[in-house]
């Protein structure tokens, strides 16, 4: 239904407003459906997929002003990559804001929106938004990052934990231990940049095989944006390994890495 539905937009400009809803809502369907902001967000959709990218911002945007968190969501991704509309990171900085600000429980459908609106404020706010109010706030950062981890056990949020209470960033103390457990909670569902960090910590602290394992098993699945820099992790413990320490690290790896454990 929705391929007939999409033939039947008619053409034309879209205001650049970011928060625009002139939507023509007899391009979604039914009566029933135009009341519906998931008839909306399903409509955006189906225009994003099939390349009508404008068509897309403009449900999404009609979506997102009642309330519909996936519109605002996709909204956020948008903006903040340049996808179909200029990037404008302050555009979806606030947009995040508005799904941060939803009350939702764990576990709930809309529960990933939450998360990851909360790990993108995290990361605006850690380094600020160059010409917008946002400014570099290492402490309101952690607090994203903390709610994100703590609430709703996000992998990206735990890790960005870790990495702030190890480096001692947000106004704490450098904490190791502390930031071994995050690192170790991430680990556990898979976070490529976790285990690498959790087997750099235990190689520093003497545990040297497991560490050099864990960071060449953490190496082999990472996604392609980590893999230098866990490269450069790898490969430096490694000089400073013994050859023995070495050679059991490498089969150990690849025991972990068809476990896919950590």
């Amino acid at each position: 239904m929705m391929a007939g539905v999409f033939c039947a937009v008619v053409a034309g400009a879209l205001s650049a407003a970011p928060h625009a809803h002139a939507l023509d809502q007899s391009v979604i369907g039914t009566p029933e459906e135009q009341k519906s902001p998931w008839a909306a967000f399903r409509f955006g959709f189906t225009a994003y997929k099939s390349g009508h990218k404008e068509q897309a911002l403009e449900a999404y945007r009609y979506a997102a002003d009642k309330g519909q968190l996936g519109a605002r969501w996709k909204l956020a991704r948008m903006y903040a990559e340049g996808d179909g509309v200029a990037r404008n990171d302050y555009e979806a900085f606030k947009f995040y804001q508005e799904i941060a600000a939803q009350e939702v429980e764990p576990g709930s459908p809309e529960e990933s929106y939450v998360s990851d609106a909360l790990v993108a404020l995290g990361a605006y706010t850690r380094a600020g938004i160059p010409g917008s109010p946002v400014q570099a706030n290492p402490s309101a950062a952690q607090d994203y990052y903390m709610r994100a981890a703590a609430t709703y056990r996000n992998p990206n949020a735990q890790f960005e934990v870790g990495k702030m209470l190890m480096n001692g960033e947000g106004g704490a103390k450098s904490n190791i231990r502390q930031a071994g457990r995050w690192f170790q909670l991430a680990a556990e569902k898979g976070h490529a940049g976790a285990q690498a960090t959790l087997g750099y910590l235990l190689f520093q602290s003497g545990k040297a095989v497991r560490g050099l394992a864990m960071m060449t098993a953490a190496l082999e699945r990472a996604p392609s944006g980590d893999k230098p820099w866990i490269r450069g992790m790898q490969e430096e413990a490694f000089a400073l390994a013994g050859e023995a320490d070495r050679r059991t690290a490498i089969a150990l790896a690849q025991d972990l890495i068809g476990q896919g454990g950590n």
